[in-house]
């Protein structure tokens, strides 16, 4: 009896999408952290959400989403900014003119697939440039020991946060769709788009919102 051999997967079909890469030095531990963190989570998130609205067919929800998307970095670089203009007119104020280097700088290639995305990498920036100053305020002993490593968590998780806020977003996105009859429709255009057929966790402690949570020593170890 001839052996059958099992029905041979057509190969999938990648997609071409626009994408500009640029490349970026990042110093401070906390930027790289969220990069190794969050970056790459997070724009898978994004172009899920893209890609399951479009199935469903509501495009006024991809424009809504990504309106909030938008706003809620906005709001966020708007507060990295404003930290910023304090902790320099502080420098200032005290004549200083040096910045540290960094014994471990990262070369960030960010890969910028939409907006958004572009959006969050100016935040990773920001947040590379905060760190700096402040970080040159402590060697000048403008600020202290304690103040310093509680600012770096803090600003650190604020990202981190947006982050998850933006994950959560793409799994609400992915059980509405199979709630309205979408589920098969869904789990293949992941599979064509390269993204798991679900979406990434995000575990308790990522999703915690407070802006006064207290580090865990692990991650008052990596602020400092």
């Amino acid at each position: 009896m001839a052996e059958t051999s099992a029905p041979v997967k057509p190969a999938r079909l990648e997609i071409s999408r626009p994408v500009f890469e640029r490349t970026f030095k990042i110093n401070s531990e906390q930027a790289i952290r969220v990069i190794r963190k969050s970056y790459d989570r997070l724009i898978k998130s994004l172009y899920a959400i893209d890609v399951i609205l479009r199935i469903v067919g509501q495009e006024q929800a991809i424009d809504e989403i990504e309106a909030i998307v938008s706003t809620m970095i906005a709001d966020c670089a708007t507060q990295l900014q404003q930290e910023k203009a304090r902790l320099e007119k502080l420098k200032a104020d005290n004549g200083i003119t040096e910045t540290p280097t960094y014994t471990h700088p990262t070369e960030f290639v960010a890969k910028i697939a939409s907006p958004q995305i572009a959006q969050f990498v100016e935040l990773i920036r920001l947040l590379d440039q905060l760190m700096i100053v402040m970080d040159t305020l402590w060697l000048c002993q403008v600020i202290d020991n304690k103040h310093c490593v509680e600012a770096r968590y803090h600003w650190q998780q604020r990202l981190q946060r947006l982050a998850n806020r933006i994950v959560t977003i793409e799994r609400q996105a992915h059980r509405a769709a199979y709630a309205q009859g979408h589920g098969e429709e869904v789990r293949l255009a992941r599979q064509e788009s390269g993204l798991q057929d679900e979406p990434e966790a995000v575990t308790e402690d990522e999703s915690v919102t407070e802006e006064n949570e207290p580090p865990k020593n692990d991650d008052m170890d990596g602020a400092r």
